[in-house]
């Protein structure tokens, strides 16, 4: 037998997820990415394999076989779980060792930890419980626009040497376009910092709303819709524990308001799923929906491969950005503007549950 690892992991972890948010469905990956081999990845500090069965089921287990603790993403999959590939000890997605070769005696205690993984709208959740074992509190998210006719979406991920929040930060203050991303999704980089701005919290969400009438279509936008001189922009961001959601788009001059829910012309559902690896590192899983014009050909490879782009640029900024911090110091002593507004609110949405998590039970009074 050939062990073989599909591995996406630090160099050196800390074994305890407390530093994050608990009891929540995390972004584990796409369900396209599991096809006939284990993958293994780290969430939270904690390292998982994740595998799809012979017969369809998804798992995804503590990245250990309790033989010899080889990871299991060395191993195979079968069709009924994932076979390690040091003396072939076959684990169920339940983690509980199902066949030891050579043996006929499976002690009961050869099992490994087993975490629950749903797919959902073509996108991989993970509940990371508080308490060991813990079953889901809630249903994993649902993303409908993976399924929506009318939008044709692609997908793919990154890997940040640098801590979650720092997305973020990014994700919900977008008047950096007009000075990051100039050949893709910019514009006018005054007409960015600008705009108008509302910013509202409900919960353990944030929604940020920006409207930009009267823009110059950016290169992205000219590409896949047949835009003149001008065009009416919005940017609507809702912030999520463990990932956001993005709607940018516009209409052409006179056609549709771009505070109607139900407006028309161009539109890019992006989907961010921000997961923690370490403190320091993390996971961006991605995905953009779009919709084509009647009269366009067909603009879903170019709007995925500009999306890219833009994230390629995107992680040199933020990492480079974090570079500076460990030299020169973290936020404390960071400056805010006005565009800070929605990263800030999501940072304390971030630090209550964590004080939350950290305060002791009544028992423990």
């Amino acid at each position: 037998m050939t062990a073989r690892c599909i591995s996406i992991q630090p160099a050196q972890a800390p074994t305890t997820g407390n530093a994050f948010p608990l009891d929540q469905w995390y972004v584990a990956g796409f369900s396209s990415e599991l096809t006939d081999k284990p993958i293994a990845r780290t969430f939270l500090n904690r390292k998982v394999v994740m595998f799809r069965t012979g017969n369809g089921q998804f798992a995804a287990l503590e990245d250990r076989c309790c033989h010899r603790s080889l990871p299991l993403s060395c191993g195979t999959v079968e069709e009924g779980g994932v076979r390690c590939g040091y003396h072939g000890m076959l684990y169920a997605p339940s983690g509980q060792c199902i066949e030891i070769p050579g043996q006929e005696r499976i002690p009961a205690k050869a099992r490994v930890k087993a975490y629950t993984v749903v797919e959902k709208d073509h996108i991989l959740w993970i509940w990371m419980p508080r308490t060991e074992g813990a079953e889901p509190t809630t249903d994993a998210p649902d993303y409908p626009h993976h399924n929506d006719p009318r939008y044709k979406f692609g997908s793919g991920n990154y890997h940040y040497n640098a801590p979650w929040q720092l997305i973020h930060d990014n994700l919900l203050d977008l008047s950096h376009l007009g000075y990051v991303h100039l050949k893709t999704i910019g514009g006018n980089a005054r007409l960015h910092m600008n705009a108008e701005m509302k910013v509202s919290a409900e919960g353990d969400r944030v929604r940020v709303v920006r409207l930009m009438p009267d823009s110059a279509p950016p290169p992205t936008y000219k590409a896949a819709w047949p835009f003149g001189d001008k065009c009416e922009r919005w940017q609507e961001i809702e912030f999520h524990v463990s990932h956001l959601r993005i709607w940018t788009g516009a209409v052409e001059p006179g056609t549709d308001a771009i505070d109607d829910p139900n407006r028309g012309g161009f539109h890019m559902r992006g989907f961010h799923g921000i997961t923690p690896e370490t403190e320091s590192t993390c996971h961006y899983f991605w995905s953009m929906s779009s919709n084509k014009h009647p009269d366009m050909p067909e603009n879903i490879d170019e709007v995925i491969r500009q999306t890219a782009f833009t994230f390629d640029e995107d992680r040199v900024v933020i990492e480079a950005q974090y570079q500076n911090m460990l030299e020169f110091g973290d936020q404390a002593s960071w400056t805010d503007i006005h565009v800070d507004v929605g990263a800030n609110r999501a940072r304390r949405i971030v630090a209550r549950l964590l004080e939350q998590q950290h305060a002791p039970s009544p028992a423990q009074v």
